[in-house]
């Protein structure tokens, strides 16, 4: 799948973001190993604290299928009905990741459009990153 391809499935999953408090709404979509597309959106809580981004959602949809492998995440957000800047993922989200992506190889890429991105690999936005292989080796 080309990134433009990944974008776009980024915007599908954003317009089914659940952000009525923030109006902040964020699509991702995670391209695995396999070449599965798992889709996720922003799911806000009146409370804020159950609240779930959108990258861990597409990863959580994606580990309770029993895929653990992955190449690459679009992420695009912004206000709702709005894109006008990236939206990078936050500090857990990019932890997340960390447990599943080698970060020399996992690219994230940050859209306003199919045709205004950057990419990343997961190193570069999670610089001394912590992951499995601090632990086992």
């Amino acid at each position: 799948m080309d990134k433009k391809e990944l974008i776009k499935e980024a915007f599908l999953a954003r317009s089914k973001s659940y952000s009525p408090y923030s109006n902040f709404s964020v699509g991702a979509a995670l391209l695995a190993k396999n070449g599965t597309v798992y889709q996720g959106c922003n799911i806000e809580s009146a409370s804020y604290t159950p609240t779930n981004c959108a990258e861990r959602t597409a990863f959580f949809k994606a580990v309770s299928e029993g895929v653990t492998e992955f190449e690459a995440i679009a992420v695009v957000g912004g206000k709702t009905g709005a894109t006008t800047d990236y939206c990078a993922p936050c500090g857990v989200c990019r932890q997340v990741m960390m447990e599943f992506c080698n970060p020399k190889e996992f690219k994230v890429i940050l859209a306003k459009n199919e045709d205004e991105y950057k990419e990343f690999t997961l190193e570069e936005i999670l610089p001394l990153g912590f992951g499995p292989k601090n632990i086992f080796g």
